[in-house]
Order: structure tokens, then C-alpha cells, then sequence
């Protein structure tokens, strides 16, 4: 909670030290009324927080003042296992996360022979409202099926089919193109059943040849080369801690153990 007392730290400091902008401009931020403590607009300049438990946001978008944290995106590539520690041996995550001195872990699970976009951080609170079907975040995959993939068949992915866990209905579901016996299509779900993207699309006839992960909520994986890791910029961590705080106590109850195991494999 804010404070015009001795304790806590100034707010423009904060939002210097957090990168938002130098002290000035946070200082006009402040006074025009865009930053937020905990859902409140504050705009007296005097006002201290306690970064470690106050929520601070500028335009709505929340904003990380935990240093420690850190957040990447991986376009993972095929043949790797969404794993910290295979316990077969195989090819795993450690050569993208041994680099860094935190205990990062992803945010959900892509199999191995899914590739596209995985989040590598050590915020379990915000990986366990990434990852959780019930909290509703969407994923949008691209699959390569072999068949020519009809508006019946469409329509049929966003109704609903029966599998032998029970129903699923995709979100949205669109045909990109047919080539040469083959389709690609378009899926987005927040359903986090194990291989859900291809049992779904094998169930309706068109067993899947190669499968992406080109979003996950507000993340788009862009122009990442397969096997690149890079930070998130400063729109993209405003978005995705945005949706966490949403969540409010639900979201920080979560531990980074409980985040890495809630999604299983598309």
C-alpha cells in the first residue's frame, strides 16, 4: 500500500529501477494518472511502496519490480523433451537453461516431436496460470495433416468429438492450405490434455505430420529460429503478468514444481 510516510521506497524510483522509463518520465507517468498500486491509481509523487509485496502497473500493464525473476522464449526444436532432467537419457531442456544462474523451468510441456513455442522462467505463480487449462489461456498450433481437411471437418473440431478421456472442442479451428495430399490447419485450445492437438485431429481423419506451437496467450513465437532463446520484451512480460494478477490469490497459491507439471504434451 502506498505511503507518503519515511517507509518503503519511492514510486518513480521503483519504476526507474524497474526499467519502465528514467525518474522523470515515471515522475509524469505518476502525475498523468497511469500508474496503478495494487488496482489504485496513485499521483502524488511522494508516494512510497514496498516492491516486494505491492502491485504496480503503468496503462493497465502490470509490471515486474522482482529482479530475480526472469522470462524467456524458446522456439523449442523437434526431438527435444520438455524435460529439466530426461530420465531416459534423451535430449533436454538443460542446453537451453544451463546457461543461466537461476532454476528456470518451462511453463507447461510441447512432446518431442512437437516443436514451436515454450516459456523458460522461474515465476511459478505466473507459469501455473500460463500452463492450467483452468484458467483459460489459449494456445494456437499449426499442424501439417495428411488429407484434404473439409469445412464439415472444421466444424466438427470446434462442436466437440468424443475421445477416450472425453470431450474436447477446439476454440477456433481454420484450414491455411492443401498441397499435394496434405492440409495445414490452424488450432487454438486451452485444453492441456496429453497430446490433445494430435489425438484431436487423428480422431477426425487426418493424422498429423508435423505440429507447431506458434502462440501461448499473448506470445506470438514470430521470427525465433528453431533452437533460439531470447528475453521477453517489455510489452510481452506486461501482457502475461497482466493475465497472472487477474488471477489474483488463485494464481500466487502456486508453487514453480506445481507450474512445470500442470500442462501435459500437445
Amino acid at each position: 500500500m502506498t505511503s507518503t510516510e519515511s517507509e518503503g521506497i519511492r514510486l518513480q524510483k521503483v519504476l526507474a529501477n524497474a526499467g519502465v522509463a528514467s525518474r522523470r518520465v515515471s515522475e509524469q507517468l505518476i502525475e498523468d494518472g497511469r500508474v496503478e498500486v495494487n488496482g489504485v491509481v496513485v499521483t502524488e509523487l511522494g508516494s512510497r511502496i514496498d516492491p516486494e509485496h505491492d502491485l504496480v502497473s503503468v496503462d493497465g500493464s502490470a509490471i515486474q519490480l522482482d529482479a530475480s525473476k526472469r522470462y524467456l522464449m524458446l522456439n523449442k526444436p523437434v526431438g527435444i523433451y520438455s524435460s529439466l532432467k530426461d530420465d531416459r537419457g534423451r535430449p533436454d531442456l538443460r542446453r537451453f537453461t544451463e546457461q543461466y544462474e537461476e532454476r528456470l523451468f518451462n511453463v507447461g510441456r510441447l512432446d518431442a516431436e512437437t516443436s514451436g513455442l515454450l516459456i523458460l522462467t522461474n515465476d511459478g505463480d505466473l507459469a501455473h496460470v500460463l500452463a492450467h487449462p483452468s484458467f483459460g489461456v489459449q494456445k494456437t498450433y499449426i499442424a501439417k495433416v495428411t488429407g484434404k481437411v473439409t469445412a464439415q471437418v472444421l466444424a466438427k473440431l470446434t462442436a466437440g468429438i468424443e475421445l477416450e478421456d472425453g470431450p474436447i472442442s477446439a476454440d477456433k479451428a481454420r484450414l491455411l492450405g492443401t498441397e499435394d495430399g496434405f492440409s495445414l490447419v490452424e488450432l487454438t485450445l486451452h485444453s492441456g490434455r496429453n497430446r490433445i492437438v494430435r489425438r484431436m485431429l487423428d480422431a477426425v481423419g487426418h493424422p498429423v505430420v508435423d505440429l507447431v506451437r506458434r502462440q501461448f496467450g499473448p506470445l506470438h513465437l514470430g521470427t525465433l529460429g528453431s533452437g533460439q532463446l531470447r528475453e521477453l520484451n517489455k510489452d510481452e512480460l506486461g501482457a502475461i503478468l497482466t493475465i497472472a494478477r487477474a488471477h489474483g490469490p488463485e494464481a500466487r497459491a502456486a508453487d514453480g514444481t506445481a507450474a512445470e507439471a500442470s500442462e501435459p504434451t500437445a
